[in-house]
This record gives structure tokens, C-alpha cells and sequence, in this order.
């Protein structure tokens, strides 16, 4: 029998409906990692292992090393990306984007503020939300980033009540324990369910989550595991993982950002939301790819956290006219609340996420 589901608790509750449910253990379920088709053969006790068939083969460092035309490239391809999405959407139909300033969430915005006016859509569509939890950095930097461009008017904070944040829902709600995913999937819901509370109508949001992967802009020193010559060798590396067929890949799930997406994707959707992450296309990503980031940095770790900020800023102002802020890199967490409270309400551990997610099926 093979049960196919967009989330593990829809084949437990399949299962259990049947009464199958003393045979269900959430290891026994496989995510589909991004950019591969799996064949499965169904033929008896015990199956064979899927057969995964790559569709999505970048070019690596076939760019120049040129600053502004990797740029433009780049913010190219997430307006092309982020055009073909708007004109999917209903004229009436408002638009949100995730904000907190930072270069991702910015850049986006600034893109979309640009396409809707290139393609004469209203921008009274438009808002900026960003999390408030009190006294988070996010909340100053977004209007910093907006006032600084006279676009201040956009920017709507969502406030919602420390109190309220539950690594337990989330753990439910994004099926994983992984201790980044759960802190930042845990200020996406709360951000989502604050415009919904709000907003009881709204439908549509942007994020910039998949620029970091994109631009590998993660602290290689936080992850004992990689090194620079790690990160800038192995293609998407932050997409995907270690890769299908490596030894520290997951069974149960997929590697990289086809595994955490969820912190990005299962918040809106439990919320009611249709979210949108260009970053995350397989153009924008091509580009990405095509970087050459060893010619750039010589493996400099200092140089590659440098050239995120370069690159995007250069084809924000290529391809919109705007000269785009650039703050200091910052996580969604971190941003939203200061990192000492929020080791207070989410503590640092793991395995204690894991023992949580077990306990809704064991």
C-alpha cells in the first residue's frame, strides 16, 4: 500500500481511519527532496528503494566575476519570477510581504513595488507587514529600510503577544524538531496568524526566504560539519543538503532547504495563506549557481558574507532605479525578539523538539 500526502499527520489520520494505525511510526515516511522525480516500484515485503532522477542540473560559475552583472542577472530573474506570479493573482486581491529590512524580505519588496508599477497595478495593494513582539531589532530596521526610500507608508507591524509563541504548535504544525526551524517557523505563525487575525480576507504573501541558500550566506562557523571549501564546492549545498545518496542524508526527510521550507510554507498555509518564495524558483536559483564564488571570494569566508549584500544591491538599483539599504545579516528569530528572551520562551534543545514531535504519534 503506498499513501501519498502533503504532510505525515494526513497518513496517520488515512491509517488510522482504516484502523492501520498500530502499523505507523513517522520514520517510515519519506519527504520528496526538491528538484528530483521519485519512481517507487510496489512489488511486495520488502520493497525496493525509490529510484530519484535529478530534473533540475544548474550550470555552476558560467557568470563573470562582475559585481553588477551578477546582479542584474540575479534580481532579473526574481522580477521575472515575481511578474509571472502577480499576474496570476485577481486585480482586487491584496498583496503582503513578510518584512523585516533585512536583504531578502527588502529586496523582494522593493522588487514587487517595482513590477506592480512597471505593470500598472495598483500599489494600494501593497503592504509590508513585520513582526512586533515588544522590543525586537526587525521593527526599527524595516522602517529604517522603508523611510529611507520615502516608502514608509507601506510598512504595517503586526503586533502580537510574546506570551503566545508555542514550540509546541509549531512542532505540530511544521511536522520537524529541528531546533532553527522550529524558532523562526515559530515567528511565522505567530506574524500569519496576526494578518489573519487582522486581515480575515487575505490570501496572498511574499518572503524572501531562499536568498540566504541562494547567496550561501549562513555563519559557516555555527555549523561544525562545513567549511568554505564545503559550501563553495558542493552545488546547492543550502537548497539540498548533503544530497540524495549521501550517508548523512535523512530517510525520513530531504536536505537543506527542502527540508526547513516547511518553517516558511507550512505557517501561511495552516493560516489560510497562499505564500510565494521567488528566491526559492529554479531560475533564480540557476542564477545563483552560475556565480563563480570561488573566483569571488578565493575562499574567504569574510568575502563570501560580504558578497550577498553586494550583489543584491547592485541589481535592486540596476533593475528598479532604488538604492536599496543594506543592514548586517540578522536571522527571522533573532529579529523579531532579542536572542536572550527568546532563549527564555524557546529553550535551546533540540532533542527535547524531537521527543515532542514522537509524542503526537507514540
Amino acid at each position: 500500500m503506498l499513501i501519498v500526502a502533503p504532510r505525515i499527520d494526513a497518513i496517520y489520520n488515512w491509517l488510522k481511519s482504516e484502523g492501520l494505525e498500530a502499523q505507523f511510526h513517522p520514520s517510515y515516511t519519506r519527504m520528496i527532496p526538491a528538484h528530483y522525480i521519485v519512481e517507487l516500484q510496489l512489488i511486495g515485503c520488502p520493497d525496493p528503494d525509490p529510484v530519484y532522477t535529478r530534473f533540475f542540473t544548474p550550470v555552476s560559475a558560467s557568470l563573470s566575476t562582475d559585481i553588477d552583472e551578477i546582479g542584474i542577472a540575479y534580481i532579473g530573474a526574481l522580477a521575472e519570477e515575481i511578474s509571472v506570479w502577480l499576474k496570476r493573482i485577481p486585480a482586487e486581491e491584496p498583496i503582503g510581504v513578510c518584512f523585516s529590512g533585512g536583504i531578502d524580505s527588502g529586496s523582494v519588496f522593493l522588487t514587487t513595488y517595482h513590477v506592480m508599477q512597471r505593470l500598472g497595478m495598483n500599489l494600494g495593494r501593497l503592504k509590508a507587514f513585520v513582526l512586533e513582539l515588544g522590543d525586537g531589532p526587525d521593527v526599527q530596521q524595516a522602517r529604517a529600510f522603508l523611510d529611507a526610500l520615502g516608502l514608509g507608508l507601506f510598512l504595517e507591524p503586526i503586533d502580537v503577544e510574546p506570551s503566545s509563541l508555542d514550540a509546541k504548535e509549531t512542532i505540530h504544525v511544521v511536522e520537524d524538531y529541528k531546533l532553527l526551524d522550529v524558532e523562526s517557523a515559530t515567528m511565522a505563525l505567530a506574524l500569519c496568524r496576526g494578518i489573519r487575525e487582522r486581515y480575515p480576507e487575505w490570501k496572498y504573501l511574499l518572503d524572501g526566504d531562499g536568498g540566504d541558500e541562494n547567496l550561501k550566506d549562513y555563519p559557516i562557523e555555527e555549523n561544525p560539519e562545513l567549511t568554505i571549501r564545503s559550501v563553495v564546492n558542493n552545488q546547492m549545498l543550502y537548497q539540498e543538503g548533503w544530497g540524495v545518496g549521501k550517508i548523512k542524508h535523512s530517510l525520513t526527510y530531504s536536505g537543506g532547504l527542502s527540508r526547513s521550507y516547511t518553517r516558511t510554507y507550512a505557517p501561511a498555509h495552516h493560516c489560510g495563506f497562499i505564500g510565494f518564495s521567488p528566491y526559492t524558483r529554479p531560475d533564480v536559483i540557476a542564477v545563483a549557481e552560475a556565480i563563480p564564488f570561488i573566483q569571488l571570494t578565493g575562499y574567504s569566508v569574510e568575502r563570501l558574507y560580504e558578497l550577498k549584500g553586494e550583489i543584491v544591491a547592485s541589481g535592486v538599483a540596476a533593475v528598479t532605479g532604488m538604492k536599496m539599504p543594506v543592514f548586517p545579516k540578522r536571522r527571522f528569530q533573532h529579529g523579531a525578539i532579542p536572542v536572550e528572551r527568546l532563549r527564555g520562551m524557546l529553550p535551546l534543545r533540540e532533542a527535547e523538539y524531537r521527543k515532542q514531535f514522537l509524542s503526537l504519534y507514540l
